[in-house]
């Protein structure tokens, strides 16, 4: 019987004819066209998605495109992503602040009324699977050149021990010179200290008592009423507050050293909430004592939370003053003092201490705290990590601890100069806490300079790592449309299908319960080569199918029945089929990230046991390596395709572990 092709085939001969054709006549453009068509067919066959896995566009409606600017997964399944006023002063200016709650599993959306703006905050997963949001945006900033009227920090001193004084948004304030500053902020001053001294005369004597008052102090951010050179001051000098009569005008009044037309930072706000998964709304908790933006909420081992760093009520990165956030008392109290640049990437390690990889996301001077280290909260010491290499270069870089975290090594992947520099570098470094003196080693180079790079532990053990940009906010058209693994065990990486967006600044990536991988975001500075076209944010979100997801699906291990919590034992069993097939367990934190700090993500390896229809984990006793909360527990089978996962909570210890304050 004579061969007859198919009508498919007479296509693709006639689309291949039509391309040579083309050819002849534009060949640049026609081979463009080629590789594109025969790309998006290569990346269509089933062996290369085996090989490689696969990319998808997730349809998003376009009344809930917001600018993500953070994502975290929550223990019901849903992704949280929160925009504030996403970086666009037009919606910060009106009020206008946006959550979105996305279901993967049922591929919806859900609007959440956003009280504060969240727009770089810091965030933390709670023991009891809700998520903690603290700081964000409180003015933004103004460019040199773009300063009209002088502005800085002011000092408001409060002498009276009797009365708290609170001074409103709008307040004014007269130097000696008659010259008027506007406050843009709420201000409340406490009450003076009131102190008692006893003193004794020579012969034992107790002499009348004297007091003495210790005037307390806030700082709010004031502006010069007028445009112009009047407002600008550079010697110290003390201010009238205009309206106050009586007592209060001589007990209440304004001291600045320097009042500038100088370019004026980002500002932080107080503002902590708690997300509540099942209500799917913010619940307000006592503000922190100290305004943030760009901090980094770590967890620590008994589910309290320390807040570091951040640009706090007058722009300034504040100066080491930390918090600790008690979610049984929904109170803030002081933390041990350490000064980091914004957004450091600090891991909770065996033992307690705080690794600082040094992985930061920008504001702070090139000279200061930059250097990696170990750090101690309890006795607030500080043993640098050393070793590294491109050690100017860790702004914008990856951080994470390695799966399984039981192997207590940290890798650090890529990132940039300080600021706005064009430097970046392919070095990942790994360090081994385990070792005697711990030191930075170098790990197989990226593909090429990376800033912004997104880095997901996965279920087999691996790291997928995607995105980024060669340069600072993919300037130059340098986003990096590449994507590949890194194998702890193996100590290398291996290619990964291409994403088809680009991600660089205010991107984010996480794995979702299927075990596929979610991104989102992206907000570049330019959108072509030479930088003359406006950046536009990227609402696209795409999501990522592993290997693992194309292997035959009727083979993939799947847990049955079982508890939401381990027991006093720390074991939780579940109904299987086929459990010889099954022969890893994995317990993984949820992500809670934003500009490539994702300090919650862990991936801890779980003892195993099995029946013919059942299999049992053990969860390590360990909170220092289990903090506690929610979990994803996925298991898997000797070629590491793991099942969707089950949600599963660890407790708190009964007992607070000592505290961390100073």
């Amino acid at each position: 019987m004579a061969y007859r092709p198919s009508k498919k085939f007479k296509k693709t001969v006639l689309g291949v004819g039509a391309v040579v054709l083309l050819a002849g006549l534009n060949a640049p453009a026609a081979f463009s066209f080629a590789e594109d068509r025969y790309h998006a067919y290569k990346i269509a066959q089933p062996g290369y998605k085996a090989q490689y896995g696969s990319w998808g566009l997730v349809a998003l409606p376009e009344d809930q495109r917001i600018n993500a600017m953070h994502a975290a997964l929550l223990h019901t399944g849903k992704v949280l992503l929160i925009a504030g006023s996403g970086n666009d002063q037009k919606k910060f200016d009106k009020g206008t602040f946006d959550t979105v709650l996305w279901d993967p599993a049922k591929n919806t959306f859900k609007r959440i009324p956003t009280p504060e703006d969240f727009f770089c905050a810091g965030h933390s997963q709670l023991p009891d699977g809700r998520l903690l949001v603290a700081g964000g945006t409180a003015r933004y900033e103004v460019l040199d050149g773009k300063v009209t009227r002088a502005g800085g920090g002011m000092r408001v001193k409060n002498e009276s021990p009797d009365k708290t004084v609170t001074l409103r948004k709008g307040t004014r304030f007269r130097s000696p010179s008659g010259v008027e500053y506007e406050s843009k902020f709420d201000v409340t001053v406490p009450k003076a200290k009131r102190e008692f001294l006893i003193s004794y005369a020579k012969s034992g004597r107790m002499l009348p008592w004297k007091t003495k008052v210790t005037a307390a102090e806030a700082r709010v951010f004031v502006e010069a009423v007028q445009e112009g050179p009047q407002g600008l001051t550079t010697e110290a000098a003390q201010y009238e507050v205009i309206g106050l009569k009586g007592k209060d005008a001589d007990n209440v009044y304004g001291l600045a050293e320097r009042l500038s037309t100088a370019k004026q930072d980002f500002q932080g706000i107080k503002a902590a909430y708690e997300f509540d998964p099942k209500a799917e709304k913010y619940v307000p908790v006592a503000p922190m004592k100290d305004a943030r933006w760009y901090p980094t909420l770590v967890t620590l081992q008994d589910g309290r939370v320390l807040a570091v760093s951040g640009l706090n009520d007058v722009g300034d990165v504040v100066p080491g003053d930390n918090e600790i956030y008690d979610p049984r008392t929904k109170k803030w109290t002081k933390g041990p003092f350490r000064y980091f640049p914004t957004y450091p990437a600090l891991f909770l390690t065996k033992g307690g201490k705080l690794l600082y990889t040094g992985s930061n996301a920008g504001y702070g001077p090139a000279e200061k705290g930059r250097a990696p280290g170990l750090w101690d909260p309890r006795t607030n010491t500080f043993e640098p990590v050393k070793g590294l290499t491109d050690p100017d270069q860790l702004e914008t870089s990856a951080s994470l601890l390695l799966p399984p975290a039981q192997d207590q090594k940290v890798m650090v992947l890529g990132g940039g100069g300080v600021g706005e520099s064009p430097k970046s570098t392919a070095r990942t470094a790994i360090v081994d806490l385990k070792a005697a003196t711990p030191a930075w080693r170098d790990g197989p180079r990226l593909p090429q300079g990376t800033r912004y790079l997104s880095s997901v532990i996965l279920p087999d053990d691996s790291v997928f790592t995607t995105g980024g940009a060669r340069d600072y906010r993919g300037r130059g058209a340098s986003d990096i449309h590449k994507a590949q693994f890194y194998w702890p065990r193996a100590g290398r990486f291996t290619a990964a299908a291409d994403p088809a967006v680009g991600r660089n600044y205010h991107s984010e990536a996480l794995l979702l319960p299927d075990g596929r991988v979610a991104t989102f975001g992206s907000d570049p500075l330019f959108a072509d080569k030479d930088n003359t076209k406006l950046g536009k944010f990227e609402h696209r979100l795409e999501v990522y199918s592993p290997p693992y997801l194309h292997r035959d699906p009727a083979l993939r291990p799947a847990l049955g029945a079982g508890p939401d919590e381990v027991d006093q034992n720390g074991r939780a069993t579940f109904r299987a089929q086929d459990t010889d097939r099954i022969v890893r367990a994995r317990l993984m934190r949820p992500s809670a990230v934003t500009h490539t700090t994702d300090v919650e993500q862990r991936s801890i390896e779980l003892g195993l046991s099995k029946t013919a229809d059942s299999v049992t984990v053990d969860v390590p006793s360990d909170p220092t390596l289990v903090p506690p909360g929610w979990y994803m527990l996925f298991v898997t089978d000797a070629d590491g395709t793991p099942s969707e996962a089950k949600w599963i909570q660890v407790r708190a210890p009964k007992k607070p572990a000592a505290a961390d304050e100073d």
